[in-house]
């Protein structure tokens, strides 16, 4: 090859490697989030656009919560809103994350929904309840169970999505189903005489939902993640202000097209927090009350049902370092 020839082809491939790496750096973080107000939450910042007063260009995804889980498996996403439980089936399938922002605590909002007749859980004994088999609301029906002295053998499952609980439960094929807002709500209005018989408020911790982030990104950005961090924290100080909550409620219900007053009930369900308050939370411990103990119980309960077949390195999916710099 001629030296001349060689030299532009040097030039060339090196002009390509730096509008390769240019453009790998002008890609946006992309978040993927879904219909829960503990992840509704951030449509403040974006509306606010507080993302690119921080200097981030950062792109929100929004979907259906499993398909905002398969779009991070497929690496479509930098980073999801996911509970503790379901970051660890994720990691188990190929798609591993770290827990780097505790955005808040299911505080009513998952329901075991009684149907006509069901008033306590004890009047389960014997009929069918649908849940989404393996998701935190099975997890949920157990502890409910536990707590009544009562095992899953003594109710009959119904494997059913958790957006269709509500027309199954009007359909009477269920004496109860287990699910999240909005589904639950769907449910109460959906099925007269319904009633929530045992929720999330009786076992705060059990359900706490978080930003997952792919390793790689946030090895590469982690700069970038504390700021999306700190963007949070002014979001929720604006949620929680009187001065500027209606106003925050009313971007959050027009995310999900809701009236503000009717969404207000689910914010009222979730336990969202700022950092310094989630900070006690992402800490080492055995209980409900410690990130590290609620994730190890999601584990063991995966496991359990064979959602995967061998326990998670918990640890290793939790990076509290980024908010404890708060």
């Amino acid at each position: 090859m001629k030296p001349i020839i060689k030299h532009l082809l040097n030039t060339i491939a090196g002009f390509s490697m730096l509008t390769l790496s240019a453009n790998a750096l002008a890609e946006p973080l992309k978040i993927g989030y879904s219909d829960w107000p503990g992840w509704v939450a951030w449509e403040i910042a974006v509306e606010k656009q507080w993302f690119k007063e921080a200097g981030l260009d950062v792109k929100f995804e929004w979907f259906d919560y499993v398909a905002s889980m398969d779009a991070f498996a497929a690496g479509k996403l930098d980073a999801v809103g996911m509970t503790n439980g379901d970051a660890l089936v994720t990691g188990a399938t190929g798609a591993k994350s770290v827990m780097i922002l505790m955005n808040d605590y299911s505080n009513g909002n998952d329901m075991i929904v009684g149907g006509p007749g069901i008033n306590s859980i004890k009047d389960l004994k014997g009929k069918k309840v649908g849940v989404e088999v393996g998701f935190v609301d099975h997890l949920l029906l157990l502890k409910a169970l536990e707590k009544n002295g009562m095992k899953e053998s003594d109710v009959e499952l119904v494997n059913v999505p958790t957006n269709e609980t509500p027309q199954v439960l009007a359909s009477g094929e269920v004496a109860a189903i287990g699910a999240w807002q909005p589904s639950s709500g769907e449910a109460l209005k959906l099925v007269p005489g319904s009633k929530p018989i045992y929720t999330s408020k009786d076992v705060p911790g059990l359900i706490y939902d978080l930003l997952a982030v792919s390793p790689q990104s946030l090895a590469a950005h982690r700069d970038e993640w504390m700021k999306v961090i700190k963007v949070w924290d002014r979001a929720i100080a604006y949620l929680q202000d009187p001065k500027t909550r209606d106003d925050a409620i009313k971007i959050m219900a027009a995310r999900v097209g809701l009236d503000p007053k009717e969404y207000k009930t689910f914010i009222d369900g979730t336990h969202i927090m700022r950092v310094k308050e989630a900070n006690k939370y992402m800490v080492k411990g055995k209980g409900f009350d410690s990130i590290y103990g609620s994730t190890k119980i999601a584990d063991d309960f995966n496991v359990a049902n064979k959602v995967y077949a061998k326990p998670q390195p918990v640890d290793s999916y939790i990076d509290p370092s980024l908010m404890k710099k708060m």
